[in-house]
């Protein structure tokens, strides 16, 4: 740029007219001397447009060579981008699918499953005072499925005029208290048939603090008849336990002064008259005789089996060997009379009620001296070892590990057949005529209700002439 200038500046003054030759010629010679630096100074910017030119071709061939790979793999990562995009959205939707058709078959089964409990449910939005009802709602009242619109008003139409107030009740203490509410009250169907439901509800806030209520409705018209039945049958059996309370005092006091009385004049006819009567007369005594003492024992067994349905909760822990020697000193002189061998080895200490334990026992033992073979001394053998539930199946059907004692009566008597071993334990059953033995048919039933009021099983096995098993499981 200076150099132009100074190239400009020689060149006006070259161009006066008072400058004289020499000058002039200087002037040119300065003039050509710049000139000659300003070509030089141009070679050099060209030579240095033409370095840039270059560098710049070189950055824009590379430029040029790179710009297919960055545009294939732009072109590459968005293909890439689509098909994870794909692939998530597809998962997605199969997931939304699934979860939909998941809602579906629930919806589904809770609608079987109101049907079949017969109840359903209702939601009440407190905000928007929405009211929804499930569909089978309108099927216990008798209606089609959304036959009339969701509402309180709608809805005690169907209620018993009696019990609105209960329905009215019930939703002012969801406003004032918020708390669980239940009640029963009835309702008339739409064709007219009193049914009676039972409604429970409470309050639920979701996240928005939005309140809601869930409602479930039950139809329980079997069950309240059933309950009204049930209490009937209570008052039957109340008054039944005070007719059997007034028989047990008729028996035990009425019944048994006459008995008393005639026993006493038969003992004195047997000390002071018996000579006196003639053949007839004495079979017709002894006849009386036997048909008293009879009555008594029939008396006495009929106040045991009473004694023992009432099931006096004195429970002790006692020892089992105790019990058995004391039944068998009660049994001692009939066991000496028929030369009886009883025998039982080392037995548990339990909680029974000592008593009633005692009374199985001696039933069992003398049973089994009862119907011994009359040419065959009994023997009587009684075991007990522990067991579990899982291992009888066949007896102890929901017990599981529950463990209990076994205890087996073995006697070598007459036995019975098989198909009676259910019918021996019900009352007055008796398995032979009363002229063949002895007894009133209430032993064996006694001994069932004991090990029943114990919590166990009782059962017998028997074979004629051979003998017969009677096993007990009482819990341990």
């Amino acid at each position: 740029h200076k150099l132009i200038d100074l190239r400009y500046a020689l060149l006006e003054t070259s161009m006066q007219e008072t400058i004289n030759s020499e000058l002039l010629i200087l002037k040119l010679l300065e003039g050509k001397d710049v000139m000659d630096k300003i070509r030089l100074k141009v070679d050099e910017m060209i030579d240095l447009e033409m370095t840039y030119l270059k560098e710049s071709q070189s950055i824009y061939d590379n430029e040029i060579s790179f710009t297919p790979i960055f545009t294939f793999s732009l072109f590459l990562f968005t293909v890439i981008i689509f098909v994870i995009s794909y692939l998530m959205i597809n998962r997605d939707l199969k997931n939304v699918k699934k979860a939909n058709e998941v809602l579906v078959v629930t919806t589904q089964s809770i609608n079987h499953a109101e049907i079949i409990g017969n109840f359903c449910t209702t939601q009440w939005n407190i905000k928007t005072k929405k009211l929804t009802y499930s569909d089978n709602l309108y099927r216990l009242l008798g209606c089609q499925p959304n036959s009339f619109t969701p509402n309180v008003k709608n809805y005690l139409e169907f209620v018993h005029p009696e019990d609105r107030h209960m329905v009215k009740n019930g939703e002012k203490a969801i406003f004032e208290k918020e708390k669980m509410y239940q009640r029963s009250y009835r309702i008339i169907r739409r064709d007219g048939e009193i049914r009676y439901f039972k409604s429970i509800g409470r309050m639920i806030e979701n996240e928005t603090s939005s309140k809601t209520h869930i409602g479930v409705i039950s139809d329980i018209t079997e069950q309240y008849l059933s309950n009204l039945e049930l209490e009937e049958r209570n008052v039957e059996l109340e008054q039944s336990n005070k007719e059997l309370a007034s028989f047990n005092y008729v028996a035990s006091h009425d019944l048994q002064e006459p008995l008393r009385k005639i026993q006493l004049f038969v003992s004195r006819i047997e000390e002071t008259e018996m000579h006196h009567l003639t053949e007839v007369g004495l079979e017709y005594f002894l006849r009386i005789h036997k048909s008293a003492l009879r009555m008594r024992t029939l008396i006495d067994d009929l106040l045991m089996f009473s004694k023992t349905n009432r099931v006096d909760k004195a429970i002790e822990k006692t020892d089992l060997n105790l019990i058995f020697q004391k039944a068998k000193n009660e049994l001692a002189e009939i066991i000496e009379e028929k030369m009886a061998v009883v025998h039982a080895t080392n037995l548990p200490t339990l909680n029974i009620i000592p008593y009633q334990i005692q009374q199985l026992f001696i039933n069992l033992i003398s049973n089994s001296l009862k119907y011994s073979k009359p040419s065959v001394n009994p023997v009587i053998k009684i075991a007990c070892e522990k067991v579990r539930a899982i291992d009888y199946k066949e007896i102890f059907r929901i017990n599981g590990e529950k463990k209990y004692y076994k205890f087996t009566f073995m006697d070598n008597g007459l036995g019975f057949e098989q198909i009676q071993a259910e019918n021996i334990f019900i009352l007055f059953n008796r398995l032979f005529h009363k002229t063949e033995y002895s007894g009133t048919g209430i032993g064996l039933a006694i001994c069932k209700k004991i090990v029943e009021n114990h919590g166990g099983i009782i059962m017998a096995q028997g074979k004629p002439n051979e003998g017969a098993i009677f096993t007990f499981f009482l819990p341990e």
